[in-house]
């Protein structure tokens, strides 16, 4: 009888535990359509910034674009890499997959003879890295649940602000590219300085593309600020609907799973009840065939 209440206790315990992974995928579920439509909403226009941003350098004599610190090419002795992650859990092995990258770029960037330094966000970077001897130069935690481009500026800034001071000399994002609700792929993303295309990409600018007042000018104040905000903005969001997509997943698999193992307990339970009641059928049997004598 004891066994059969720490069975049913056990089932009841499990049924909590899916009742609450069931309303966490809903939840997950229903933020990751929205975080879905403001990742492909925001991509074009990413893309268009760098792009222009690219063939306006390449297409620009060094001499006009040697007094921007962002776009200033030096030995790479140091690398800040930036690296994205979620400031909860309970999201399957997004984080972890993230990390194992990381590790692997800092062990390939430390064989090349660099020094490598972190700038870190989300909470579970932070724990990860936190006993690793590496030099955490910033860290970043419970940023909003929907990324913004206030915060996206305020680690660009920093980021462009280390760099051009020479803390680092390039500096590297390491985040993930939201492809599906059930896919999702770390990437590494040349940051600063700006990376150029290659020559059979390259497309010349058109003719008919005017600067006003001076190329130097459109660079410094215009596509330089919005190339650094939204290469960030836009890497916050991939990471936010991965993080969102991978959390849905983790939880329908944990519902599935605690529903197979209440299917099992519950075979397990009614075994045993059936054995009890067999048990005391037998015992009566034994106790009527007794009394006759």
């Amino acid at each position: 009888m004891a066994n059969l209440k720490a069975i049913r206790r056990r089932i009841k315990s499990v049924q909590s535990t899916q009742k609450i992974t069931k309303a966490m995928k809903m939840v997950a579920a229903a933020k990751v359509r929205r975080a879905q439509a403001r990742v492909l909403a925001a991509r074009p226009f990413t893309q268009r910034v760098v792009k222009m941003l690219r063939e306006v350098v390449r297409d620009t004599a060094a001499f006009d674009v040697q007094d921007l610190p962002l776009l200033h090419r030096r030995d790479v002795k140091s690398v800040g890499l930036l690296i994205i992650s979620s400031d909860r859990g309970l999201c399957g092995s997004y984080n972890t997959t993230i990390f194992r990258k990381a590790l692997d770029r800092i062990q390939v960037l430390q064989k090349e003879g660099k020094e490598v330094k972190l700038i870190l966000v989300g909470m579970k970077a932070v724990l990860f890295f936190r006993n690793i001897k590496v030099e955490k130069l910033k860290t970043y935690t419970l940023l909003p649940a929907i990324p913004s481009v206030e915060e996206a500026k305020l680690i660009a800034d920093q980021a462009g602000e280390m760099f051009v001071k020479g803390t680092v000399d390039a500096v590297e994002i390491l985040g993930t590219d939201f492809i599906s609700m059930l896919r999702s792929e770390v990437i590494n993303t040349k940051f600063l300085p700006v990376e150029m295309p290659p020559a059979e990409e390259h497309v010349a600018l058109q003719p008919e593309m005017l600067f006003e007042p001076t190329v130097q000018e459109v660079l410094q104040l215009q596509l330089l600020p919005k190339y650094i905000e939204n290469v960030i903005y836009q890497a916050l969001l991939e990471a936010s609907a991965s993080e969102l997509a991978a959390r849905m997943t983790a939880m329908s698999n944990a519902s599935t799973n605690a529903q197979d193992l209440i299917n099992s307990l519950t075979l397990v339970y009614n075994k045993a009840r059936q054995a009890s009641i067999t048990q005391e059928l037998l015992e009566i049997v034994a106790g009527a065939e007794a009394l006759k004598g």
